[in-house]
């Protein structure tokens, strides 16, 4: 077992979930089982009820070259596909984010293993923020961090109410009440400025919804719908279009709020260092030392290959 899969192991045990491991291709796979609905129960009480598996895919950055990358990148993509098919639900848990984002994702870990503090958006509100109170949410809590954009809302907490979801002892605090309080940003969303077309005799303002995040352990039900409301009826933009990563999602939360698949982005190469950022390897690059980061790249830098990106569109005006 990899080092990286023994240290999520070491997690999953102290969060008081059981769990089974494979080697699937020569990939360590775990499976944590759990009960067949939402949590409402600390895991070491649910015995008896009846059990499912969520599949874990540690995923440690070993790549020395591009093409060994891809090739790793293509196992992942056989790997997932596999494990849908039969019916499972599978996170990829890579090594970069794990060493270098780590509270966030253990998580979205347990999140995935239907952990989570659950809030509902009628119970937040939508604000403008700033530029500096986006970016410093956005690089704690997205993936990516924060990205160049024009209009910047936060969710705010105004009330909890609903059922507590009681899980480990790391989402709870000693009171046993929930840890986030009114008033707390919990969310924030951005889009770019328009991009315009000239479509017939039309002009369409097309935008991009570039970044949305929610605090680690949290998941807010409406929340990317009230954002998306709010975007709406102050820029009243002609089209709106977006990227699931297929490293996290394929993008049904998209589908659900009314946008289309439109296409794929292909897959992403990065560069890994040696204090695991990430950095995109630009096209023409083959060489560690030659992919642009400010340093010019050091000895003993590995590679990523993600597995791209669904592209959806939400067309508010029709144009052909």
């Amino acid at each position: 077992m990899s080092t990286l899969a023994s240290e999520i192991s070491d997690f999953l045990r102290e969060s008081g979930f059981d769990f089974v491991t494979e080697s699937r291709g020569g990939v360590n796979v775990l499976w944590a089982e759990m009960p067949d609905e939402s949590l409402s129960m600390a895991p070491a009480d649910v015995l008896g009820k009846k059990l499912v598996h969520r599949c874990i895919v540690p995923w440690p950055i070993v790549a020395e070259s591009i093409e060994e990358a891809h090739e790793q990148a293509q196992k992942m993509d056989a790997l997932l596909k596999e494990v849908s098919e039969e019916n499972h639900k599978a996170i990829v848990v890579t090594e970069d984010r794990w060493r270098s984002r780590q509270e966030m994702m253990q998580a979205r870990l347990l999140a995935h293993l239907e952990v989570f503090i659950p809030m509902f958006a009628r119970n937040c509100e939508v604000r403008k923020i700033d530029k500096e109170t986006a970016a410093e949410f956005l690089n704690r809590n997205h993936s990516y961090g924060d990205a160049a954009c024009k209009y910047r809302y936060g969710l705010y907490l105004k009330r909890y109410t609903g059922k507590r979801v009681e899980i480990s002892r790391q989402a709870l605090n000693d009171s046993g009440d929930t840890p986030v309080k009114p008033g707390t940003l919990v969310a924030v969303a951005t889009f770019s400025n328009a991009r315009k077309w000239q479509k017939g005799e039309k002009i369409i303002k097309s935008y991009e919804w570039t970044r949305y995040a929610s605090l680690p352990g949290v998941r807010i039900n409406g929340g990317m719908g009230k954002v998306l409301k709010a975007f709406i009826k102050e820029v009243q933009p002609d089209d709106i279009m977006s990227y699931a990563d297929l490293e996290w999602s394929e993008g049904a939360v998209y589908e659900q709020l009314g946008f289309s698949l439109e296409g794929q982005k292909a897959p992403v190469v990065f560069c890994v260092d040696e204090q695991w950022g990430r950095f995109p390897v630009k096209p023409g690059m083959t060489d560690g030392a030659k992919v642009g980061m400010t340093d010019g790249g050091k000895p003993g830098n590995r590679f990523f290959q993600n597995l791209g990106s669904n592209k959806y569109r939400l067309k508010l005006t029709e144009y052909e």
